[in-house]
């Protein structure tokens, strides 16, 4: 699967532009003037954007693989990714970081480290939840990649959260997501979890 493939079809920006005209305008918000002629357009590919990654298949980065530096190596994490996600009850942002780590078995391949990277923010390039962002990503490690362990920690501000409703502001949320050895040894379940993003 390719950058280009799709699941579902590639984005119909004239119908979305048309639909987001129609929620402005039952919302009672013109969009009539020089200013903001063109925002039922501009919100219709900000959200195409954001929602990229649900055409995509993110996995498809760990396809490509290298020999190990040492026949025993230790963890391999990329710390502090960020990325920006909708909530799909809402269709608010989630801005956030995460780690990403895996354990390789002995004499395992390895993957570039910018893919953990992507793997990340193309699962977040979709409506997403939090809890199935974290899930995703340990899964696509497990099936993938010849590893003992796979964590995803996600430290997140849900707008849903800190900007309507309980306008928790401030307020973040914290998930830990662990697989094989790194959620059944206690010595690395420790080691991976001190690696928790320490801000969205």
């Amino acid at each position: 699967m390719t950058d280009t493939t799709t699941r579902a079809g590639t984005p119909d920006l004239a119908v979305a532009t048309e639909h987001a005209a129609g929620l402005l305008a039952a919302l009672g918000i013109p969009c009539d003037s020089e200013s903001t002629a063109g925002t039922p357009r501009r919100m219709a590919r900000a959200l195409a954007e954001l929602t990229a990654g649900v055409h995509l298949d993110p996995a498809r980065h760990l396809e490509v693989t290298f020999p190990p530096e040492a026949d025993r190596p230790g963890i391999i994490a990329a710390v502090d990714v960020p990325f920006v996600a909708l909530c799909e009850h809402h269709v608010l942002p989630f801005p956030g970081r995460a780690t990403v780590a895996y354990l390789p078995k002995p004499g395992a391949r390895i993957v570039g480290l910018s893919k953990l990277a992507r793997l990340v923010q193309e699962y977040a390039a979709r409506p997403q939840v939090q809890e199935r962002l974290g899930r995703q990503v340990v899964e696509a490690l497990t099936d993938n990649l010849d590893a003992a362990g796979a964590a995803c920690l996600i430290r997140s501000q849900h707008a849903c959260m800190t900007l309507r409703g309980a306008r928790a502001h401030d307020a973040a949320m914290v998930t830990t997501h662990l697989a094989g050895a790194m959620d059944n040894d206690p010595a690395l379940r420790a080691e991976v979890l001190a690696l928790l993003p320490s801000s969205p």
